[in-house]
């Protein structure tokens, strides 16, 4: 922890030298991702609800899931850029440093521009929150999802920076499980088929990062009658993602071979 805290007040005082730049950056991200709630709204537009969920529900699972992401994109999200750093030689470097290879690749070019992504999805939960009328006895389960959304993701990332060190040149196949992971869990899964979210329910945990929760939050049964358990199983899935991809990371790390450069 003390080692990534160095390492990104470095890269902020670097990043701070042009602050212009910075906030710009930092305004472009809270817009783009603006976008996405833009189109919500357009489909609420023509419909009163998605899946059988309305809109404020809909933004509530929006907020989550892009809250946890936004904070694991922050702090880990760079672990996907692994492939770049071993062609250029980079990553070797790395290794014969006294610190951890996964914490200086996480923190890598940490810059304030990653907040514009996170103020825009915690702005879209509070605002989401109020229209809701959630009862006290389910609101705990709230910063419980968020921070097990948080595990999940970086976990993703490090599963895709792992696979990277077999396919060097498919960064693609990391980004459709991160990235494409993140589009998926903004939007109720009752607008998927089942085998989609029987697969990112028992395969890839996506359903924990805010789905299963967010039933028990809203009060909620399950549109497609999995058990009333996994509501609360969040905490097991992200563990047992975690330690998966501890191990795929550190196997990846045995098997790497320095490029030579």
């Amino acid at each position: 922890m003390r080692t990534y805290l160095l390492l990104a007040w470095t890269w902020l005082r670097a990043s701070a030298q042009y602050p212009r730049s910075l906030i710009m950056m930092a305004i472009g991200s809270f817009t783009i991702n603006a976008l996405d709630v833009a189109a919500i709204w357009v489909i609420f537009e023509h419909t009163g609800s998605l899946g059988g969920f309305d809109l404020a529900e809909v933004m509530f699972l929006y907020g989550t899931a892009g809250l946890s992401f936004a904070l694991a994109d922050m702090l880990f999200g760079n672990v996907d850029r692994l492939s770049q750093h071993i062609r250029s030689g980079s990553f070797d470097t790395m290794l014969i440093r006294p610190a951890s290879a996964f914490t200086q690749m996480a923190v890598d070019r940490f810059g304030v521009h990653r907040f514009g992504r996170l103020a825009q999805a915690a702005v879209v939960l509070a605002v989401a929150l109020p229209q809701l009328g959630l009862s006290w006895s389910r609101v705990w389960m709230i910063p419980l999802m968020v921070a097990c959304g948080l595990v999940i993701f970086t976990s993703v990332f490090a599963l895709g920076g792992a696979m990277q060190f077999l396919l060097t040149d498919a960064p693609e196949v990391a980004n459709a499980f991160t990235y494409g992971g993140s589009t998926l869990t903004q939007y109720p899964l009752s607008v998927y088929g089942s085998e989609l979210v029987k697969g990112v329910t028992f395969v890839v945990p996506l359903a924990f990062v805010n789905w299963q929760p967010a039933l028990f939050v809203l009060d909620r049964d399950d549109p497609l009658g999995l058990p009333y358990w996994l509501r609360f199983a969040s905490p097991l899935a992200a563990v047992l993602l975690a330690a998966v991809a501890a191990l795929a990371w550190r196997a990846g790390i045995r098997r790497y071979r320095s490029t030579g450069s």
